[in-house]
């Protein structure tokens, strides 16, 4: 049960980070296509700036940035000070990773839940981004799907450290 439940927070945490990256990788090509385009306006060339681009590189941004949080979740590689955790007996340690993992599924599953209510306040309201006229709540949908892997992979890490403290992995 517990290979299983590792393996789905692996596929989840690197299908998310790996659509995260394909993400960024289509804003770059966008902005750089912009950036000449722009280039061009002057001489009259080419397509010009591409209308927009600042709100397209805004919600893929955030998209991007909710992507990646399963996979530093799973590889415990978020931001944290272990200036004494040389002094600190194992256990201890041990009991503190159970402690800020319970913490991180808590702004997890709260952080996702006020997305959601971000999302459903955007739908109820119209609301567009300035100039692509993009419905700002698909920006918040796309960022809710990396929001609900880290929830979940965040569940995963809880479950993770428990055993750790309980003695059945290291």
């Amino acid at each position: 049960m517990y290979a299983q439940s590792q393996h789905i927070a692996q596929v989840i945490a690197r299908t998310l980070a790996l659509a995260g990256g394909g993400a960024l990788i289509v804003l770059i090509v966008l902005t750089c296509l912009s950036i000449i385009g722009r280039v061009f306006v002057p001489l009259d060339i080419g397509i010009g700036p591409i209308r927009g681009i600042y709100d397209i590189t805004e919600i893929g941004i955030s998209a991007a940035v909710f992507a990646f949080l399963p996979l530093a979740q799973l590889r415990e590689t978020h931001a944290r000070v272990d200036l004494f955790q040389w002094a600190i007996p194992r256990r201890i340690n041990q009991g503190l990773d159970l402690l800020f993992n319970l913490a991180m599924a808590f702004v997890a599953t709260v952080g996702s839940h006020r997305l959601y209510l971000g999302m459903q306040d955007k739908i109820t309201y119209g609301e567009t981004t300035l100039i692509a006229q993009i419905p700002v709540w698909q920006g918040y949908a796309l960022a809710l799907i990396g929001a609900f892997g880290f929830v979940l992979v965040a569940i995963f890490c809880v479950i993770r450290a428990a055993r750790r403290l309980a003695g059945f992995e290291e």
